[in-house]
């Protein structure tokens, strides 16, 4: 008996234009009027989430950056916060701060973003949609980043967009040399790093026990690297036919794209046979 749906936002849950499809906002209501709980599992905050999932009866509950952050989506309460110690982010951000990347700090609900780095957003390999959606996410600050990183609360998310190959490899060696962090990607163009406990599989794994719920009567979906934690957790692991390679050979099972509503045309054929006889 399926009791929670953990859905992935981005190449996943919306489509490439960021947009919730029919599909998958009847899968919304079908899940509402069985009890069945849909949890956002994103490396987004909560305040990125799309209304139409934000303000749904059939969500309660979101997993966001990438793990690190479990909150009730409602009265805006975190539940389970694991952060980055800020020594650590300043030693990583001066190690790389000659190299042209962007280096956001996840931390008190918002993205953080040096004004000077903003612009690099443009020349990024990415959808106009995906790019308009960065920008409008970020809040950009003036001064160094030393101070900005003082006044900050946790820092429970960094994230890093690149264009050469070889800055990426340089930052993710650097990460690699950290036992305490891990990094991960959801964009051919990002690194997304975490505390190394934290990851979209763990975050399932403590909702699931607070919950008083088995991850085998979970559902998840996703696309990106950073899903391939969610889906190896959950009883039901399924890829998006978009999905890299590594999600792919992770997955129980493949649906239709997210551009084809993949998550509603998967659930559609479970929620039917869970409704009550008439």
């Amino acid at each position: 008996m399926v009791k929670l749906v953990f859905v992935d936002m981005d190449g996943t849950f919306l489509d490439s234009s960021k947009a919730v499809t029919p599909e998958n906002a009847a899968a919304l209501d079908a899940a509402a009027a069985l009890g069945v709980q849909f949890v956002p599992c994103t490396g987004r905050n909560v305040a990125g989430l799309p209304r139409e999932l934000l303000e749904h009866p059939c969500v309660r509950y979101a997993v966001c950056a990438n793990g690190a952050i479990v909150a009730e989506v409602a009265g805006g309460r975190t539940l389970r916060e694991v952060s980055i110690e800020k020594d650590l982010v300043l030693d990583l951000y001066r190690r790389v701060r000659d190299l042209p990347i962007t280096f956001d700090i996840f931390a008190d609900s918002t993205v953080y973003t040096e004004r000077e780095r903003f612009s690099l957003i443009d020349g990024l390999d990415l959808g106009d949609a995906t790019k308009d959606f960065v920008r409008s996410v970020r809040t950009v600050y003036d001064g160094s980043f030393e101070d900005q990183l003082a006044r900050v609360g946790n820092v429970c998310r960094l994230n890093v967009f690149y264009r050469r190959p070889e800055d990426r490899d340089a930052v993710c060696a650097l990460i690699d040399d950290v036992p305490t962090l891990r990094h991960t990607s959801s964009l051919p163009c990002n690194i997304e790093v975490t505390d190394s406990s934290a990851h979209k599989g763990a975050g399932l794994r403590w909702l699931c026990d607070y919950l008083g719920v088995s991850p085998a009567d979970c559902i998840a979906f996703g696309d990106g690297d950073n899903d391939r934690t969610m889906l190896e957790a959950a009883g039901d692991g399924v890829a998006m036919a978009n999905a890299c390679a590594a999600t792919l050979a992770a997955a129980d099972h493949v649906t239709a794209s997210c551009d084809e509503s993949g998550v509603g045309r998967y659930l559609a054929p479970i929620f039917s046979a869970m409704a009550p006889a008439r």
